[in-house]
């Protein structure tokens, strides 16, 4: 496993969520590994998620486009993953697109830790989304970080528990 260069989060500079999905965790990392799970719960209903790259490993594209119609898809995210420990953890940023060049990542420039372990009752599941400064943060949450990261989270779960 690779280390983790900051365990704790930072109030200032970071928001995070936690949740226990009740499904086995194979099933939440095949949410986040698989293109055609993927594009299921990745943005909140009723906006359609088109996967263009999802090469899970480190240095590897995530490159996705979304649509609110179904018919006409825009730009949503091009990133790279930085860490995959299979089963366990994923990171990826927007600060580096999926070329590895230097991004003006929009809306706010993040790197995002998505962990996940055994729990009694499913799948032990935290997110940290890591800013560069208090502003970045700030403005993040204001987007509404809590209520679309949520909702994404109870879709990724709902997804996830019906593949037992």
């Amino acid at each position: 496993m690779n280390p983790d260069p900051d365990p704790d989060p930072d109030p200032d500079l970071d928001l995070t969520l936690d949740r226990v999905i009740r499904a086995p965790r194979a099933n939440v990392w095949r949410a986040w590994t698989d293109p055609e799970r993927f594009a299921r719960w990745f943005l909140p209903a009723p906006s359609v998620l088109k996967v263009d790259r999802l090469d899970v490993r480190p240095g590897g594209a995530l490159v996705t486009r979304m649509s609110d119609d179904g018919v006409a898809f825009v730009p949503h995210l091009d990133a790279t993953y930085l860490v995959v420990d299979e089963l366990e953890r994923i990171v990826f940023t927007n600060v580096l697109d999926s070329s590895w060049r230097p991004a003006d990542a929009h809306p706010v420039p993040m790197s995002a830790e998505i962990t996940m372990a055994d729990h009694p009752d499913g799948t032990g599941y935290r997110v940290v989304v890591r800013h560069g400064d208090p502003s970045a943060r700030a403005q993040h949450e204001k987007m509404g970080f809590a209520d679309g990261w949520g909702l994404v989270t109870d879709q990724l779960a709902a997804l996830a528990g019906a593949e037992r």
